[in-house]
């Protein structure tokens, strides 16, 4: 009896998306608390296990903010791979402190940190294994005065960066259905549809989606940022794979 229990528990540790590769440490001294209170809605684990990230790899963290995956993906990465952590001049304005306390004291030797603009985010040419872009794509539809990045700028340079075969992860809020690409406007959100379409067109292929972030409870009525909403909002999640 105790031999079957035990094949039944390796079969579900194999099988389980979470559980199936490398793992971060969500424990780890020196995580801010923001960050463990984003484990409980984010499911970071499994978003790193659906992206298959690997010891050794090479990834940057495009409009990373204050690091939350760059931090997740440098331990599964290790001492022998390295994780880019990108954000422009408009993210630094928003991350305030968050970023330069995580990394503090060479905390995260393996994070280099990248801060430039968006028409030369400064990647290495074919060198990286993946892209993470996470709540980040509907900013590229959304227009202001201190702000005018472009799917157009930035996506030709993540194909470039990327090595042939490698993935490219993109998070973000769903908006209503017939919503496209305007909802970035007003809720900071994008049609998933309209995502994958845009995403598309620069030459990526879709390799496939998860529900692991939807959320019902959230209409996609109001802006992500709404109060109650942040950090709640109902999420698609993609992979990509650039083919050359």
């Amino acid at each position: 009896m105790k031999s079957i229990l035990a094949m039944m528990l390796a079969c579900w540790v194999l099988a389980s998306p979470a559980l199936a590769g490398a793992t971060a440490d969500l424990a780890a001294p020196g995580r801010p608390d923001t960050d463990l209170k984003r484990d409980a809605l984010d499911h970071p684990q499994e978003v790193l296990a659906f992206a298959d990230v690997q010891p050794g790899m090479v990834i940057a963290d495009v409009f990373g903010g204050t690091g939350y995956y760059a931090e997740l993906v440098a331990q599964i990465v290790g001492p022998q791979g390295r994780v880019f952590l990108h954000n422009n001049a408009a993210y630094l304005g928003f991350v305030g402190e968050a970023l330069e306390k995580r990394l503090q004291d060479n905390r995260l030797p393996n994070v280099t940190r990248l801060d430039s603009e968006a028409d030369a985010l400064g990647l290495p040419a074919a060198g990286l294994d993946g892209v993470f872009l996470v709540l980040a794509y509907h900013d590229f539809f959304f227009s202001d005065k201190d702000w005018s990045v472009t799917a157009r700028q930035v996506m030709p340079q993540l194909r470039a960066a990327l090595k042939p075969g490698a993935f490219l992860l993109v998070v973000d809020h769903r908006a209503r259905p017939g919503a496209g690409t305007l909802a970035a406007q007003e809720l900071h959100r994008v049609e998933e549809s309209s995502a994958r379409a845009s995403i598309e067109s620069f030459g990526f292929e879709f390799v496939k989606s998860s529900e692991l972030l939807r959320n019902p409870g959230d209409d996609r009525t109001q802006s992500a940022f709404a109060p109650g909403l942040r950090g709640k909002t109902d999420r698609f999640m993609h992979l990509y794979r650039n083919p050359d």
